[in-house]
């Protein structure tokens, strides 16, 4: 039976088929470069403190995962990559989001999302502290942000607590604005009012008094069952508004849009079936009143979002809210609605910023990094090894070629982002792919030095060495793979990284490195042991011009013969010198 002959030169443009297709690969998708982690590409990163809402206890996991699931969902609907939100310490959550501002990933991670909606009984417009338009006394009042006719006025009067003192001086002494909210105490006669009756909820002439000496730079505590003052966004407008019609916990999905035929961005609400019922009758009954009473405001942790009027009934349990939305606000306020209220109270522990010129310079200084490396692997072998350091060089741009085009791929395909930490890994396995030369190379100098010529030396310290390299590999891919599966942030990079580099120092010294040292030991250069080819007999420490063959054992003979002979060449004599 014929023996199976190896043919190094197939191997070799099979190897390198394989890599012109990844690169086929990155130019089909048209990519070039590896997605880049928060570290590299600027970003926040924000550390969140957990306590219960009652605010004593232990977190419960349950519900600090749950937060998490909530929290990423919003920030995966901004609509970047590679975010990443975990938790930590058993009471925080570490959010990673790359090119978000500080300001807006705060806002979108801590928003409580408390939304209600309520019966709107009085508005009054909110009049500018510092420029107060006052009437001149004994004449009607001029000022734009009065009520109009025929509705309650919400303009100071002398002697109010609400009033602004006139900064011209007109007689009247400076009034003192009250500068805590109104607390939340049960009203008559709606105190503890359910969603079905807070329609008929009426104020008392506290919570008109309370209303009047209210001012937007205040926040009242939300209780569902109980009035709320609150102001419109602008803080130009405030609200009387009534007890909870309907609570957001009925609501089953928000979503941004543009409605047909119209130009503005608004957020559509769909109710579930009680949380349409709900609604339907409450606007059936607002829309027979007069204005402003036959509105309804939509209430977002204590500010009106919207305050529509209602013409009829609206069935079915849908809704818009309107509000001047470009496609960024309605899109994050969908999210934010969609997702829900986060079941834990938060506090911002910490907030660290990268910019995109520090990501920049950190990744610079990962290329320098590895350049040294790099040029301090080559220098060693070509001084060591001469010649054969040409194939430690062909090792290495084979080894960063499969490496790059992986990178690139596997960023597009899985979304998987090149962190420092992650060229940390690819510096550390520029080492370990010399080791493996080293260790070939080596073997073959001794085989050398025993008499065996270059052919010879070559297969039979592939044989030698290749379970070693294996072996090596294998431990360096263990670790990597269990540092993976306990690490956790930035950490994972740096272990996938050289798991994935381990895999190619395999791919590399098998299918390229001993291939190509076939080749080359055919080649006349090699073998005659030319000065500068690294094998020459007084560099390998071999004593005359021709390294003297030390008998072999016939188990050894028998080996040789068969070694030669699967590389293709008759085998010599054993006493052959």
């Amino acid at each position: 039976m014929a023996s199976r002959h190896p043919r190094p030169g197939r191997t070799l443009v099979v190897l390198f088929a394989v890599i012109a297709g990844l690169f086929g690969l990155m130019a089909a998708f048209g990519i070039w470069s590896p997605k880049l982690g928060l570290d590299l590409r600027g970003g926040t990163t924000i550390t969140l403190t957990a306590s219960n809402t009652t605010g004593g206890g232990s977190v419960d996991p349950n519900s600090l995962e749950q937060a998490r699931d909530i929290i990423e969902q919003r920030v995966n609907g901004l609509g970047v990559g590679e975010s990443e939100v975990t938790t930590a310490n058993g009471n925080q959550i570490i959010v990673s989001v790359p090119n978000v501002q500080q300001d807006e990933l705060v806002r979108l991670v801590g928003q409580t999302a408390v939304l209600s909606f309520r019966a709107v009984y009085d508005v009054a417009a909110v009049q500018p502290p510092l420029e107060p338009t006052p009437a001149p006394s004994g004449e009607p009042s001029t000022d734009p942000s009065a009520a109009p006719s025929g509705e309650p006025s919400a303009s100071a009067e002398p002697g109010d607590p609400s009033a602004v003192p006139s900064p011209t001086g007109d007689g009247r002494p400076p009034v003192q604005l009250p500068t805590a909210p109104p607390t939340p105490r049960p009203t008559e006669p709606g105190s503890g009012t359910p969603p079905a009756e807070a329609i008929n909820w009426q104020p008392s002439e506290r919570d008109q008094a309370d209303f009047a000496a209210f001012t937007c730079d205040q926040q009242m505590p939300e209780v569902s069952d109980q009035p709320l003052i609150a102001c419109d966004q602008t803080g130009t407008q405030k609200f009387l508004l009534g007890p909870t019609l309907v609570d957001g916990d009925k609501l089953a999905d928000a979503s941004a849009g543009i409605p047909q035929n119209q130009f503005s961005w608004v957020v559509n609400l769909e109710f579930d079936a009680e949380g349409a019922e709900l609604f339907e009758n409450a606007t059936g009954e607002l829309a027979q009143r007069t204005d402003p009473q036959n509105r309804f405001a939509i209430v977002l942790d204590a500010r009106s979002i919207s305050a529509p009027s209602v013409d009829s009934a609206i069935p079915g349990g849908r809704a818009q809210i309107e509000g001047g939305f470009d496609q960024e606000t309605a899109n994050q306020l969908a999210n934010v609605l969609r997702y829900g209220a986060l079941p834990l109270a938060f506090e911002v522990s910490s907030v660290d910023n990268v910019s995109a010129t520090l990501g920049g310079e950190q990744l610079e200084a990962g290329f320098i990094a590895g350049a040294i490396g790099l040029a301090l692997v080559v220098g060693f072998c070509l001084l060591a090894y001469r010649g054969l350091g040409l194939v430690v060089i062909g090792s290495l741009v084979v080894a960063a070629a499969l490496t790059y085009a992986l990178l690139v791929l596997l960023g597009e395909s899985v979304g998987m982002a090149l962190n420092l930490p992650g060229i940390a890994g690819a510096i550390v396995a520029i080492g370990m792919t010399a080791d493996s030369f080293v260790i070939y190379f080596e073997r073959i100098r001794d085989e050398m030095r025993d008499g065996r010529s270059l052919r010879s030396a070559v297969e039979v310290g592939w044989h030698a060495t290749k379970r070693t390299i294996l072996i090596a590999d294998a431990v360096q891919l263990l670790s990597a793979v269990v540092l993976f599966a306990l690490a956790v942030g930035s950490v994972k990079g740096f272990a996938f990284t050289l798991g994935l580099t381990t895999l190619i120092d395999i791919v590399v010294v098998f299918y390229f490195t001993k291939p190509l040292m076939s080749l080359l030991a055919r080649t006349r250069f090699f073998t005659s042991g030319r000065r500068w080819s690294g094998l020459d007999p007084e560099h390998i420490g071999v004593r005359g011009s021709r390294p003297r063959r030390r008998p072999l054992t016939p188990a050894k003979a028998l080996a040789e013969r068969v070694v030669e002979s699967a590389s293709g060449r008759t085998a010599r004599p054993a006493e052959e010198a």
